[in-house]
């Protein structure tokens, strides 16, 4: 096995043989910059959310469709691995390489509205909650809504069939698809909302279609075959390949979108998708119910399940906490539920519901409708229903709290495995026991369940210390009777939304059978006959595959040692795509941490080190904005700005130049504009390219953008004006001009020097100004404010006590202008 016992990863920066042809030719049609091969940066991109960790060969970021197409004809050509990835938040290893990594670009960002909101065209890099905030305005959203929207793109969201909380079966990406735009292996294009297209490809493509439909006659003259799949898909399912859509669809255009859907980049790369929307109804509800025995618990949910109809749905979401998770939750986090914090038998269970309705007469009626039927099911405590937007959301941060509980709480050095598993609803107690008494069995005691009950989909959290032969043998014999239990014992699905990736992959034959595992290795072989597509992820001959490679946590620094690797810091980072992101950071410094502490080194672990302590201070350090806006996206609430202040440290020269900078931020304000200014004169492009060729040589100076934004307009005869307008006509505070609210407006540095977007004539301050009094507000500007900051520019470098009299000294102008507080204050700058 090729496990790393020690995380002893032997990166190489020569490049295997099999992979130097394609990485010449790869250069040759290619921009180089668009292309890495270095160790630092195969580490930190290889990286993804799973329980793996495999290290790319090549990496490389494809802004377009014809760059896309460029990869997979020379990967063909060469017969090399490639895996697509946007996010990388998958859980299973599908979004892992040990050959070529593709990293989509920006050029896969756009989205359009269709139809009044009934549709949306998506390209796969844009986030899910970005287009459910384009929708927003149309009361409609995308149908999948993973826990992960926030960070997740639809590439991912798409390709995995993610489903989440609320979507149920009829939601997801399969069943919300109109119409998709796909490149094959072969290099082929068909866009679906295309007719020209789709006639072009029946044509080029007839013996392909053809043998798509020789495997629905297949399943078709198979009854028992045909059943079974019948069955599954009743069940949320993502084990294998979607071959429901053999049955659901007759035309083979139809069968191979469906068939993509789920497929993990494994038959070809979604570049477009049109989805079907779904009703986003404003009026919500949700209630925390508590039982002391299981089966009544599980009876509820069976019986709340049958009271939606297709006409009719009276509850949208139901997640289940067994009594671990609630003891769990319980000893994190104060304000919920007395049942929380009281001894509860082992047997107890929650249920978190959510209800939404067109109107509040709707709603008031599903409440009812529920409560009625909870009733009957013997419930110990009801919060009953709230539609407290605070109230809900604590209620659901108990649900959504429980991985980074676990991930902030478990041992240095442990990992974190999220698993799903779907059963019969109907033997959903019979389950949760069995499932329980399955992790106690092979002693994961911290192991704690908790699911989607609605669709019988269990998830548990595992926080293993895979670190020895033993170890290995234990998690092997844990999934072996995993299979057996939830594929076997109960007919139920190894994957429920997570997707098949490579911990289920050796797993997928003996839960579908030899017949209908045929029939995905026959679609395997039509779509990606020369096997380049994902090698290795859903189709898989290596039984061992889940037990290899699998990623360690080396303790690094106590600020970040909690970290699981998920990604959701990502969309928040300033530098992501400049250099590295947090979690990057945090698994080179791990890296570095480790390497630093090994008693015996390697010569090849001794180059590795010296390369990531020269390229890291750049990659790492000097790139951190240090804004702390990865935490308010961290699961587990890891600042990394934290971390990389902790190991900046700036020199006395440095802290010299920061002193007068901080004592002259007017001046520093000022020279900036200027720059800015001489930039636009001398054009933005011309500038860029010089300062390119001299970071190269000194890494200090800084790659001017192609495009920046204009020098800030003159804002300080304005702020005159209203500070002038405010001592004349508002003497007394107390009674304010025009009967408006006072709010004291604080101009960030930043808003100061930068302006407006190119085409724009108002500055943000003029913006802000407007917002203002159409809101009633009257703003009031701190004395002397060009020379205020809020030290957080000084605090990035590691100039902490110059940072710390920057903030003081624009805290004592706040408090004086807002009367100590009496006014609220607005900063227009987040980091602020």
């Amino acid at each position: 096995m090729k496990h790393d016992m020690n995380c002893d990863l032997q990166i190489s920066t020569v490049l295997k043989p099999s992979h130097q042809q394609f990485y010449a030719d790869l250069c040759a049609a290619l921009p180089l910059k668009q292309i890495y091969t270095d160790p630092l940066t195969r580490l930190a991109y290889g990286t993804d959310a799973s329980f793996y960790r495999y290290i790319p060969e090549i990496v490389a970021r494809a802004h377009t469709e014809d760059e896309v197409a460029l990869i997979m004809r020379l990967a063909a050509l060469y017969q090399i691995g490639i895996t697509f990835r946007a996010s990388g938040t998958s859980l299973s290893g599908q979004t892992s390489s040990d050959s070529v990594l593709v990293l989509l670009g920006d050029g896969f960002l756009a989205a359009q509205i269709l139809n009044s909101g009934a549709q949306i065209k998506l390209k796969p890099m844009v986030i899910g909650q970005h287009a459910n905030a384009m929708l927003a305005a149309f009361a409609r959203k995308i149908g999948p809504d993973p826990a992960s929207i926030n960070t997740a793109r639809i590439g991912g969201i798409s390709a995995n069939n993610s489903s989440g909380m609320c979507c149920g079966t009829q939601d997801n990406s399969y069943h919300t698809l109109d119409s998709m735009r796909v490149i094959l292996a072969d290099g082929a294009i068909l866009d679906t909302s295309d007719i020209k297209s789709i006639a072009s490809f029946r044509k080029t493509h007839h013996d392909f279609l053809i043998n798509i439909s020789k495997l629905r006659d297949k399943i078709l003259s198979n009854k028992i075959l045909e059943e079974k799949i019948r069955h599954k898909y009743r069940l949320k399912n993502t084990t294998g390949y979607g071959i429901n859509a053999l049955l659901d669809f007759s035309d083979p255009i139809d069968i191979l979108i469906h068939l993509m859907i789920g497929s993990e980049g494994t038959l070809g790369f979604i570049s477009e998708i049109t989805f079907n929307t779904v009703p986003d109804y404003p009026h919500k509800a949700s209630a925390l119910v508590y039982f002391e025995s299981l089966e009544d618990c599980c009876h509820a949910v069976t019986a709340l399940r049958g009271a939606n109809t297709s006409a009719v749905k009276i509850v949208d979401a139901v997640e289940l906490l067994d009594a671990r998770s609630i003891i769990c939750v319980g000893a994190h986090k104060p304000g919920l539920p007395d049942f929380f914090y009281a001894p509860i038998a082992a047997d107890a269970a929650c249920l978190l519901i959510e209800t939404r309705a067109e109107d509040a007469n709707l709603l008031d009626a599903n409440i009812k409708a529920i409560d009625k039927i909870l009733a009957q099911n013997n419930y110990h405590a009801h919060t009953k229903f709230s539609t407290d937007i605070k109230l809900c959301d604590l209620y659901w941060s108990v649900r959504k709290g429980l991985l980074p509980i676990i991930g902030a709480a478990r041992a240095l050095g442990t990992n974190v495995l999220t698993e799903d598993v779907a059963i019969p609803v109907e033997r959903l107690a019979e389950g949760v026991r069995a499932l329980t008494q399955l992790l106690l069995d092979h002693h994961y005691h911290e192991g704690m369940i908790m699911g989607h009950a609605l669709e019988g989909n269990l998830h548990f959290i595992l926080t293993p210390l895979i670190d020895s032969s033993a170890e290995i043998a234990r998690y092997s014999a844990f999934m072996e009777a995993l299979t057996q239990l939830v594929a076997v014992d109960l007919g139920g699905s190894l994957k429920g939304e997570h997707g098949t990736g490579r911990n289920i992959a050796p797993f997928v034959e003996r839960e579908w059978g030899l017949d209908a595992y045929d029939i995905m290795c026959q679609i395997k072989e039509l779509f990606d006959p020369k096997r380049i597509l994902n090698p290795e992820v859903i189709i898989s001959k290596n039984k061992n595959l889940h037990l290899e490679n699998i990623k360690t946590m080396p303790a690094a620094d106590p600020l970040i040692d909690t970290c699981i690797e998920c990604g959701f810091c990502e969309p928040a980072c300033p530098s992501n795509g400049l250099s590295l992101t947090p979690r990057q950071r945090i698994v080179i410094w791990r890296r570095i941490q480790y390497l630093r502490g090994a008693l015996a080194k390697t010569e090849v672990q001794i180059q590795e080190l010296a390369y990531y302590e020269k390229h890291f201070p750049y990659q790492g350090i000097d790139t951190c904005a240090t804004t702390g806006m990865c935490a308010q996206r961290c699961p587990v609430g890891i600042n990394t700005g934290s971390l990389i202040k902790k190991i900046k440290q700036a020199s006395s020269k440095n802290s010299r130049l920061l002193s007068m900078a901080e004592k002259n931020m007017h001046l520093a304000c000022a020279s900036s504009r200027l720059g800015l200014k001489i930039i636009s004169i001398i054009g933005t492009k011309h500038i860029h390219k010089i300062t390119h060729k001299l970071h190269q040589a000194f890494k200090s100076i800084p790659i001017i953008p192609e495009s920046l934004p204009k020098s800030a307009r003159n804002w300080q005869p304005l702020v005159d004006k209203i500070n002038h307008g405010n001592k004349d006509n508002n003497k007394d505070n107390d009674k304010n001009n025009d009967d408006k609210q006072q709010v004291v407006y604080f101009v960030s540095c930043v808003n100061r020097v930068l302006g407006d977007h190119i085409n724009t004539q108002e500055s943000i301050v003029e913006h802000t100004l407007r917002l203002f009094d159409k809101a009633g507000f009257n703003a009031i500007f701190p004395k002397e404010m060009a020379s205020l900051c809020c030290g957080q520019p000084f605090d990035s470098v590691g100039a902490k006590q110059i940072g710390e009299r920057a903030q003081n000294r624009l805290n004592n102008a706040l408090l004086a202008a807002s009367k100590q507080g009496k006014y609220p204050v607005y900063l227009d700058n987040s980091p602020c």
